[in-house]
């Protein structure tokens, strides 16, 4: 397997572009599956998940054409599935990425029927999918689980129906906002997430004819049409890879410009790192990072949904805490088992006590580089981060967690003088 060597103790200095968002593709590009017609998408980043959805998209029918990278419009993929040739949703392929069960309301809501494996992903606690089920059936679906599968049937076509989620899920309220969009009637998603990756979903869903009121709120309305058409639409920055990115240029003591992002989809990070010492300020195209003082301030983080601190930010802002004057508490309200991080970290020198969902940091003067383990996405890029503050040399193991949701990593940040390359298989 790859690795990723880091000599730390550099400041970062220099431009950043930001990619599209891979939290926000993903739904867009199952939303091909609602129509017959085509559906582009533009400023999609180039990622081992968007290759993961691809695939199983292919799988059922749906032809996936990647464009060449425009100046504007950053990547361009085509998604037409004008014949839907499987309903299955086999494991061999959902179990590599947990947003693969978003092709079961649209597969429901266009073919009348769907068998999709149980879903996997990070590690990070249990995620269960009984909240798109139950939304399914309250539009008329017949939904059974089957030898690892979700079975849903719905021959005579889904009926909208009122659907209150007893807690904020993203993906369920991407689920049923899309299997909702061609059900017969109204229907009614209340305590929807409000992240702006379903903003950008719903948005997508109107451009192809959808009727949905309340967008960017948490009670949407749906008004179900018999069919939508094709669109094309530009996914917004990725506001974790921008997050991710704001915490290396504070670990470092750098300045960095990071371009084709946006300050308010990050407005929670900027507000709590504001208190550390740390200033994110926007630019003309996208925003500046630097801090304005010698020493970063401990501050206290608790994950919450959006608006809220994001929970694919924890690890990154613990890393960053690390090497903060004080203590700090970062509390993980969104998953369990989502301090895997901190075994890794505490290899590097950090000081760290986790109390149930919450994790007491005690900043140390700096950490040292040592041999780490990513063991799931964001634990990856925190130990990145720590890694680019660290004196001495880190090398991270099994970097292909890194590669599902960040783009040219080592090219982007050895742009802004960070010293890191990447060990080949076998190198």
């Amino acid at each position: 397997m790859d690795k990723i060597c880091i000599k730390g103790g550099v400041p970062l200095e220099g431009v950043i572009p930001i990619g599209g968002a891979k939290n926000a593709a993903l739904p867009l590009m199952v939303a091909s599956l609602l129509t017959s017609e085509t559906l582009t998408l533009m400023n999609v980043p180039v990622l081992a998940d968007i290759a993961t959805m691809a695939n199983l998209l292919v799988q059922h029918g749906v032809s996936v054409i990647r464009g060449a990278e425009g100046a504007d419009s950053g990547h361009v993929v085509e998604l037409s599935a004008r014949h839907i040739t499987s309903s299955t949703a086999p494991y061999d392929l959902v179990r590599k990425m947990r947003a693969s069960v978003l092709v079961l309301g649209p597969l429901v809501a266009r073919c009348g029927r769907a068998r999709v494996s149980l879903p996997g992903g990070c590690a990070i606690g249990p995620r269960p999918v009984d909240l798109h089920i139950k939304g399914l059936q309250r539009l008329g679906a017949e939904v059974e689980l089957r030898e690892g599968y979700i079975d849903a049937r719905a021959p005579k076509g889904l009926r909208g129906a009122e659907i209150a989620f007893p807690a904020v899920s993203v993906g369920a309220t991407e689920n049923l906002l899309m299997a909702a969009s061609l059900a017969e009637g109204e229907t009614q998603l209340i305590n929807a997430a409000r992240e702006p990756e379903i903003t950008d979903l719903a948005e997508c869903l109107v451009a192809m004819g959808a009727r949905i009121d309340g967008i960017g709120t948490d009670r949407l309305s749906i008004l179900g049409v018999p069919r939508l058409h094709g669109a094309t639409h530009s996914v917004i920055p990725d506001r974790i890879e921008t997050g991710t990115y704001i915490m290396a240029a504070a670990a470092t003591n750098g300045e960095v410009r990071l371009t084709g992002t946006r300050l308010d989809l990050v407005a929670a990070v900027a507000r709590i790192l504001e208190g550390a010492g740390v200033e994110v300020a926007a630019a003309a195209d996208g925003l500046t990072v630097r801090r304005y003082a010698e020493r970063l301030e401990g501050v206290d983080v608790m994950t919450e949904p959006y608006p809220g601190f994001p929970t694919d930010l924890q690890a990154q802002i613990m890393a960053l805490m690390t090497i903060a004057d004080g203590a700090s508490m970062i509390t993980e309200t969104i998953f369990e088992n989502r301090f895997m991080h901190v075994p890794e970290l505490a290899r590097m020198g950090a000081n760290i006590n986790v109390h149930g969902a919450s994790a007491l940091v005690r900043g140390v003067p700096r950490l040292m580089g040592a041999p780490v383990m990513a063991t799931d996405l964001r634990a990856s890029v925190s130990l990145v981060v720590a890694g680019l503050a660290a004196a001495g040399e880190t090398v991270i193991n099994r970097v292909y967690h890194l590669d599902r949701g960040y783009e040219r990593l080592e090219e982007k940040l050895a742009g802004c003088n960070a010293r890191i390359e990447r060990l080949r298989d076998g190198a």
